[in-house]
């Protein structure tokens, strides 16, 4: 059972569709049926891409992959009765568990973040947000004050893809709680990225705790105030509340805890990697590039754990590139203390996240599985018979689930059916009906 289509995930299902593993039965529960790639979401909003270009579409892999797809958001898991709960159907079961859900924003704490501040995580739900905030800053004669809550690489990203989107006419304002951007990165990548900042109109509040958020403000806790029309929260990250209540071991921000096979540390039958988890002896920061390279061993281990072999170890590395787009197409490379900028970086950085979305694209072609028909079947019995061997089955995964069905069937009882003796009288999908006379 894999909870959640994040950058691990797909990587499992693309690694499993390429090598089946003979009675095992792989399930996707996600609330989405294309899943963006972070890395090229600034460069979606700054326009140099589509939506198609950032999306995986999770249905097309599911059957590559062999694998059922609910479309439904997980509101718990039983990690000892072996149990999935979902808003929208029955307890699923399941041997192995991966969780992969990715994060939600990080509003604990500040008064009317919820209800005024649009998140950019999970990133799957922010590309309609920003349609609407789209349309709304060019209907906009006046100019719109636009603000963004996170002085990190993707709030500074996310803020500079902006400004070029929607250039002249608006007030865009980045707002940190930290002394200085880019906290973790060199002190040259954030000089680098500050200057971009300014060049295009950016104003920056560094040391700027929010404490609340209205419809046309955020406040500090001194009672300073900045005013916007338009606020998006890229702040640190928070886990999925149902992780803490599922009784899994979690970490003191409620993220899973796992060990250095990416399994939990409290249940040996669940796995988890990405944002929503936690590395007990390698902990790392929530970034896509981490969910990427998680996204092997994790296959390979929930492949052993199947097989009932020894499971192996994966460190993540310590240092890493990173390549901050600055609107147009130019960035800033940095890892460590070291920092470059230029177009060359973008062109970089475009042909890096290219080459990983053409991984799920271009699905290799797999042999299909040869189809055994019963003996002595003529011409005609031998192509019928192939032909319904062919047919893909979705199984009661593809169904309507139980509930959802009977609220529906419920609605109708009352029908007046003298030939049906049994099935009226009850929220049924079969019925005992009376063959007429003489048939």
């Amino acid at each position: 059972m894999l909870v959640g289509g994040g950058h691990s995930h797909v990587a499992v299902l693309r690694r499993f569709g390429m090598r089946p593993l003979a009675g095992v039965r792989l399930t996707l529960v996600s609330p989405d049926t294309h899943t963006p790639y972070s890395g090229m979401l600034p460069g979606f909003v700054a326009g140099h891409y589509g939506f198609d270009d950032i999306h995986i579409d999770l249905a097309r892999l599911a059957r590559f992959a062999g694998a059922r797809l609910f479309l439904d958001e997980v509101t718990g898991v039983d990690p000892d009765a072996g149990l999935v709960r979902c808003a929208g159907r029955p307890a699923i079961p399941y041997d192995l568990l991966s969780v992969n859900a990715g994060s939600t924003p990080n509003t604990a704490g500040v008064a009317g973040a919820a209800a005024h501040a649009v998140p950019v995580k999970p990133i799957g739900r922010f590309a309609s947000r920003w349609a609407a905030l789209l349309e709304r800053a060019r209907a906009h004669a006046g100019g719109l004050r636009i603000g963004v809550i996170g002085g990190g690489a993707g709030g500074v990203e996310l803020m500079l893809a902006l400004a070029h989107r929607l250039g002249g006419g608006h007030a865009f304002d980045l707002v940190t709680q930290d002394p200085e951007i880019l906290a973790g990165h060199g002190s040259g990548a954030a000089r680098r990225l500050r200057r971009r900042l300014e060049a295009a109109g950016v104003r920056v509040h560094t040391g700027f705790r929010v404490a609340e958020v209205g419809p046309g403000a955020v406040r500090d806790g001194s009672g300073a105030t900045i005013a916007l029309d338009e606020i998006l929260w890229a702040t640190q990250a928070a886990a999925p509340p149902w992780l803490r209540e599922s009784g899994l071991a979690v970490d003191a921000q409620g993220f899973l805890r796992v060990d250095d096979c990416l399994r939990s540390t409290s249940h040996g039958t669940v796995f988890g990697a990405g944002d929503a988890a936690a590395s007990v002896n390698h902990p790392r920061p929530k970034s896509g590039v981490f969910a990427v390279r998680q996204g092997r061993p994790l296959a390979r281990n929930l492949r052993r754990a199947a097989l009932g072999r020894a499971l192996r170890p994966f460190a993540p590395q310590r240092r890493f590139l990173s390549l901050i787009s600055t609107g147009p197409r130019h960035a800033v490379a940095t890892r460590g203390r070291w920092s470059l900028e230029g177009r060359w970086a973008w062109r970089w950085k475009d042909r890096i996240d290219r080459r990983f979305m053409r991984r799920f694209d271009d699905l290799p072609a797999m042999p299909e599985p040869a189809v055994r028909l019963p003996a002595g079947l003529d011409g005609a019995e031998a192509a019928a018979a192939a032909r319904a061997a062919a047919m893909r089955c979705g199984g009661c995964g593809a169904k309507v689930a139980a509930p959802v069905l009977e609220r529906v069937i419920a609605g109708l009882n009352g029908m007046d059916r003298a030939d049906v003796v049994i099935g009226l009288d009850r929220p049924d999908d079969a019925a005992v009906v009376a063959v007429p006379p003489g048939m």
